[in-house]
């Protein structure tokens, strides 16, 4: 039997809060070696040892942090879908194996890339007199890059691709639909920021709020561009129509 008015507005609020809470810790128990790592290296100040902090973080992440954040993703895509009841731990796990190897492949090229921005960051903001200013070019890019990694998880959870397919489709999303991007952007900033003004969310909502507000706003864009494809064949098809009944006709 179904609960109807607040009692059951109750009752669905704290299954939503089991569903982020179990997902946001399945994924963080998945990457703890990366999230310890950076727990450990918290404080550093030192440059020399900043870079070599970041290079061990590139190193780990594409073992861990990914895999993990694309099993997080295809719960998600789930929920999203309208697949809520789906089981939690079964479909983490198994998506966490078989997506495993294109995550860790994507996760070398991305925290390759985000690796050399941050160092080059670093190094242009306090080593490089008088070039201080390009270094926040390098903020840019790295906004540009987190943004097709959100799509990037997105995309490998949602199509079966080719790894090579997936980080270019990722790239013409971030590119091609800006606005989009943006909001999804500002979004994900948006939960950072109350994360870290109230901790409590970290191990329990942080990740999980991100991908499904990610996938949320990815599967829109999807639709509308299957829509508009849907829209141009049926434009396509009206013409060869009226040109076959012309044709008759003459």
């Amino acid at each position: 039997m179904e609960m109807r008015g607040m009692m059951g507005g109750f009752y669905k609020l704290s299954e939503w809060i089991m569903r982020l809470s179990v997902t946001n810790v399945l994924w963080l128990l998945t990457s703890f070696p990366f999230w310890l790592m950076v727990i450990s290296f918290l404080g550093v100040s030192d440059t020399e040892q900043l870079k070599a902090n970041i290079i061990f973080l590139a190193i780990v992440a594409p073992f861990t942090l990914f895999p993990a954040t694309s099993a997080m993703f295809s719960v998600a895509r789930k929920w999203v879908l309208g697949d809520t009841d789906v089981p939690l731990l079964k479909t983490f796990f198994r998506n966490y194996k078989q997506n495993y190897v294109q995550a860790m492949i994507g996760g070398i090229f991305y925290a390759l890339l985000f690796a050399v921005l941050i160092i080059d960051f670093q190094v242009y903001l306090k080593q490089m007199t008088g070039f201080q200013l390009i270094a926040y070019l390098f903020i840019a890019l790295m906004l540009l890059l987190l943004i097709s990694l959100l799509h990037f998880f997105s995309l490998l959870s949602h199509f079966h691709m080719k790894t090579i397919q997936l980080l270019k489709n990722a790239l013409i999303l971030t590119i091609g639909r800006p606005i989009r991007s943006l909001i999804m952007v500002i979004g994900a900033a948006a939960v950072l920021f109350l994360s870290t003004r109230f901790t409590f969310l970290i191990p329990f909502f942080f990740g999980s709020v991100i991908a499904v507000y990610t996938f949320y706003n990815f599967n829109m864009v999807i639709q509308k561009m299957m829509l508009m494809k849907e829209e141009s064949e049926t434009k396509k098809s009206d013409e060869s129509d009226s040109e076959e009944e012309g044709q008759k006709q003459i």
